[in-house]
């Protein structure tokens, strides 16, 4: 995938990044990386950015769906490079290897950032340099990183932007994530401009998460929970009380709330409130529904306890979210430590310091993104 050079601005110094592939990459997350830069350069005019794609001895490199991409160059060329992006996908832990390591060791000694798509941040944590910064990567190797990676700070966003790490999951986020390094670097009209141009509805942001598929940490063995839960999100704008959700899987209530307190680590009710507050969340942002409408659409009686529950759960009100102000940015001081599966299904808005592989920040469970 070669990059033709524009003609750069005469007092602007274009950023270069460099796209390690790894093998079994995925293709769109690679595709959704570029295409922001070669469009930043279009609608500025200017040669912004430029890029190479990389591999360890300039073959080409076959992606996960069978294609195959001949790089620009090998990394032992030197190439002055502002930022590495690591391209993973399927099986990242077999596709990492000592010289990817040495080289990406290299990388950050001469204090280039660094960053990763889909799974390539296994391969930044199998080098030790992503400990201590929080971190993205596709869901289906959350449970995996954090087992094999104890010192990384994983996350279900959709990206992570630490210092000098940027890491996306898999998908069109990395889209999302250079169009908000673009933002920073050139502003946010590019940033919207290239978003119009690809026909992207909304920039999503870091507080945008993941949506995990609940049956990936559950496994089927849970049938009457899963059962519950596919009940609670298809009956969001009139809710079924918890006496008549556990007549409907034939368990007693009493039942029913330990399957959630053992599970999911929460209240059903807890679980049920999130559901509709996240549904809430993606209204406001993806529709001109009034506040009022959202409200009633997500089963709250009241517009003020509405906002009362809002605030309460993404410290912000209604309002603030339509508008699209961001909250501050929580970070914890230290990581809980929890069980794999509490910290897997903890339905509270703990800090991104512990792994909540499912939603820490109360999305919903029930769709998954593809990689």
């Amino acid at each position: 995938m070669t990059h033709s050079p524009h003609s750069a601005h005469p007092n602007t110094t274009p950023q270069t990044l460099g796209f390690l592939l790894l093998d079994a990459f995925t293709l769109i997350s690679l595709a959704s990386a570029i295409e922001p830069l070669r469009m930043a350069n279009q609608l500025a005019g200017r040669e912004l950015y430029r890029w190479y794609t990389l591999s360890l001895d300039g073959k080409p490199v076959r992606a996960s769906d069978g294609l195959q991409v001949t790089p620009d160059a090998a990394t032992g060329i030197p190439l002055a490079l502002d930022m590495v992006i690591v391209c993973g996908g399927v099986g990242p832990s077999r596709s990492v290897e000592r010289e990817h390591i040495q080289w990406l060791q290299a990388q950050a000694r001469q204090s280039r950032r660094l960053g990763s798509v889909c799974t390539g941040s296994w391969a930044l944590a199998r080098a030790g340099l992503l400990d201590g910064y929080e971190t993205s990567i596709h869901w289906e190797c959350l449970a995996a990183m954090q087992e094999a990676f104890p010192k990384v700070v994983l996350t279900t966003q959709l990206f992570s932007i630490d210092r000098d790490r940027a890491t996306a999951s898999g998908g069109t986020a990395p889209l999302d994530m250079m169009l908000n390094l673009i933002g920073r670097d050139h502003g946010r009209e590019l940033s919207a401009g290239i978003s119009e141009m690809f026909i992207y509805d909304r920039v999503r942001g870091e507080q945008d998460q993941q949506r995990v598929p609940l049956k990936h940490v559950l496994g089927t063995t849970q049938t009457k929970l899963l059962e519950i839960v596919a009940l609670m999100e298809a009956n969001l704008e009139e809710p079924i009380g918890l006496d008549e959700l556990a007549q409907y899987v034939d368990v007693s209530r009493r039942q029913l709330e330990r399957l959630f307190q053992k599970h999911l680590h929460c209240s059903p009710s807890r679980y049920y409130l999130k559901l509709r507050l996240t549904r809430a969340r993606q209204l406001l942002k993806q529709t001109p529904m009034s506040i009022i409408e959202v409200a009633s659409a997500c089963g709250f009686v009241s517009t003020p306890h509405f906002s009362k529950c809002y605030r309460e759960y993404f410290n912000m009100p209604p309002r603030d979210e339509r508008l699209g102000i961001s909250r501050p940015k929580q970070r914890s001081e230290a990581t809980v430590s929890l069980p794999m599966t509490a910290r897997v299904l903890s339905q509270e808005p703990i800090s991104s310091a512990v792994l909540a592989l499912a939603q820490a920040r109360g999305e919903p469970t029930y769709a998954s993104v593809p990689i």
